[in-house]
């Protein structure tokens, strides 16, 4: 009998909880197979069969363990069942637009930069890795894919399913005076500590500026072809970001500094944080050296880690770390917003939709795209003329995206490396 027994996730977790089972009790398992995806107060982790056989459970989903104990055996001896169909612990979705942020101002009738999804099981998932065969691919053979009456046949019976469901639900709600109770996972118990701990133990302040995205959407939409067909990758918002802050940074030190005990320790490099918002919760992977990457290699880490996160394959060592951090509620159509610092960290930036406004040019009226950004930092280690002056640096760079280089004869190009 070969027994499942919980890996520890990282130094000081003690425990850990049962997420999700990808197989059934009793179920037949194949060495190397996921069976399982524990959650961690930092990261989610599957853990794999170490041989072949019939499983037994010994836990349940939701359970709280501690790191190396039993949550299952295996008998290579026996055969276990065959599953009718692969459990799916949860919907994934694949996101095959690449692009990092859609402006809200720049609206492409391009089909091929829409979002398309498609819900994968873990099990076709790693097969699809193993056979390099990509969502795309999928998609392009199901359009000349000539479908029979048993796949009509199964599409009514779905069809007819999820409609029972979703009446259920709407049916449920206001209804009657039901009260649901789920278990908070092990992130979700973290996150909402060390939020907690940072509006208790710090002196957090906010401040606010706007910037005019003219210049960067301009430089999208002339650079946007030759750039993804350069670097194999779209041109986003947060590349921009990330080199403006890194580029601030230089001028105010402290904002990239932190304070251990009666200590400030300031770092001469940038390591920045991109909150991503997963499905289990907010994660925090981080780009390391930010401030020696190009805008490509800014973008294709961005994607890099944000996938990761989304498929909750992301580990602690993409987290560990990380001297100042951006979060983009954009995404989500926020216009303002109060970022929360990520501690130990002492500011963190944070950008938000893209709105066409009146403003003041000249002594004219124009319409501009216009963002609006905030800073929150620790006023116990940064002072309001380096956080504001920080903010105004960022406003310039981004407004003026050329100023991030000097004595150039095409700062443009050279920016994007073409």
């Amino acid at each position: 009998m070969i027994k499942v027994i919980v890996p520890s996730p990282g130094e000081s977790i003690n425990e850990v909880q049962i997420a999700a089972w990808l197989v059934e009790d009793g179920q037949q398992v194949e060495k190397d197979q996921d069976i399982v995806e524990i959650d961690s107060d930092k990261a989610t982790l599957s853990v794999a069969a170490e041989a072949s056989g019939k499983i037994k459970l010994l836990a349940k989903e939701g359970d709280v363990v501690e790191v190396g104990s039993v949550i299952a055996e295996i008998n290579p001896d026996e055969k276990g069942l065959k599953p009718d169909t692969e459990k799916l612990p949860e919907k994934k979705e694949i996101n095959i637009n690449t692009n990092s942020q859609q402006s809200s101002v720049e609206k492409e009738n391009d089909t091929s930069q829409n979002s398309q999804k498609i819900k994968l099981s873990p099990l076709a998932k790693k097969l699809m890795e193993e056979k390099e065969i990509s969502a795309e691919e999928l998609l392009e053979f199901f359009k000349h894919y000539r479908f029979t009456k048993k796949d009509v046949e199964f599409y009514l019976a779905e069809k007819k399913k999820l409609q029972k469901e979703k009446t259920a639900k709407t049916q449920n709600f206001g209804s009657n005076r039901t009260i649901h109770r789920t278990k908070m996972t092990m992130l979700r118990r973290k996150l909402s500590e060390r939020l907690v701990s940072v509006k208790n133990e710090t002196a957090m302040l906010t401040t606010f500026n706007e910037v005019i995205m003219t210049s960067i959407i301009e430089i999208r939409k002339k650079y946007k072809e030759v750039f993804k067909e350069k670097h194999g990758i779209g041109l986003g918002f947060m590349s921009f970001f990330t080199k403006a802050v890194t580029e601030a940074i230089k001028y105010f030190p402290a904002v990239n500094s932190q304070i251990d005990g009666d200590e400030i320790v300031t770092f001469d490099y940038v390591d920045v944080g991109i909150a991503v918002s997963a499905p289990k919760g907010l994660v925090v992977p981080v780009i390391r050296n930010a401030e020696m990457l190009s805008l490509a290699d800014i973008e294709k880490e961005v994607k890099r880690l944000a996938t990761k996160a989304r498929e909750n394959k992301i580990t602690i060592q993409d987290m560990e770390g990380g001297t100042f951090t951006i979060t983009n509620g954009g995404v989500f159509g926020s216009m303002l917003s109060t970022p929360i610092i990520n501690p130990p960290q002492s500011a963190i930036l944070g950008m938000h939709n893209i709105v066409e406004r009146p403003i003041a040019v000249n002594g004219k009226v124009e319409i501009h795209p216009v963002m609006y950004i905030a800073l929150s930092y620790d006023h116990r280690l940064i002072d309001g003329r380096e956080s504001v002056g920080f903010l105004v640096k960022v406003k310039e760079m981004l407004e003026n995206p050329e100023s991030m280089l000097f004595a150039a004869k095409n700062p443009t190009e050279v920016l994007l490396e073409l």
